[in-house]
């Protein structure tokens, strides 16, 4: 694992990249905005009407599932067959004020050469109204959403192969930028460029605990996107 440095000499090589992915949550904006704390009570209230359980019974299901089937959703609709979209609609409806668009990280997504995609677990919809509010939404081509995603979330492989056959992108020539340290596992496992956001939030903690990441799977570790993007050769 390496550490991005300025100077130029020892500036990340990024030069073969060809396709830019990104996770959303907690990537493109800081994790203290705590959007996904909104989105967790959105979580537990579904699974509390629909169950008709208090709170702290639909918070065990939510993260029960979330720990045994990658997403909240998945386990849904593996277990009881919910319809997804009521889901996405109810858990999704938060309130973006928290976001404020960052201008070094505008400038520093803009300038990368090649495709940029946002893959992500959440909806489409979700991920619009959060690029709109981060003024980032012009400078990506694509949103890679659960929806796409045939409902397999990240980390499953298949879903990764998907993303990057339907982007034309080869994955020697991709670089993903995730909180979530284990859903590197698969993109370095198909010889992708990986980045892990190290920004502290319990949020990017929680999830299966398999695949485990490791500094194998992990080419560069920070703590500041747009700062890493800025210094990276391209």
């Amino acid at each position: 694992m390496q550490t991005a440095r300025k100077t130029p000499d020892s500036a990340p090589d990024f030069r073969h990249v060809e396709g830019w992915i990104f996770d959303l949550d907690n990537t493109l904006y800081p994790a203290r905005a705590d959007l996904f704390g909104q989105i967790d009570r959105r979580m537990a209230a579904f699974i509390g009407n629909y169950f008709g359980v208090d709170m702290t019974e639909a918070g065990r299901i939510q993260k029960t599932y979330y720990s045994e089937h990658g997403t909240t959703l998945n386990g849904l609709m593996t277990e009881h067959g919910i319809d997804p979209e009521d889901y996405l609609n109810f858990v999704h409806d938060i309130d973006l004020s928290p976001l404020a668009p960052d201008e070094s990280l505008c400038a520093a997504i803009a300038r990368l050469p090649g495709k940029r995609i946002v893959f992500t677990n959440g909806c489409g919809g979700h991920a619009a109204r959060v690029l709109e509010k981060l003024s980032l939404g012009a400078h990506f081509d694509a949103v890679w959403d659960i929806r796409k995603s045939a409902f397999k979330p990240k980390p499953d492989p298949e879903t990764y192969r998907a993303m990057l056959s339907a982007n034309g992108i080869a994955p020697a020539s991709a670089a993903m930028f995730e909180d979530v340290a284990r859903n590197l596992v698969p993109a370095h496992g198909l010889g992708m460029t990986t980045v892990w956001l190290k920004n502290g939030s319990e949020w990017s903690k929680q999830g299966p605990e398999h695949p485990k990441a490791d500094p194998s799977h992990i080419h560069y570790e920070i703590e500041d996107l747009a700062e890493f993007l800025h210094a990276i050769r391209i």
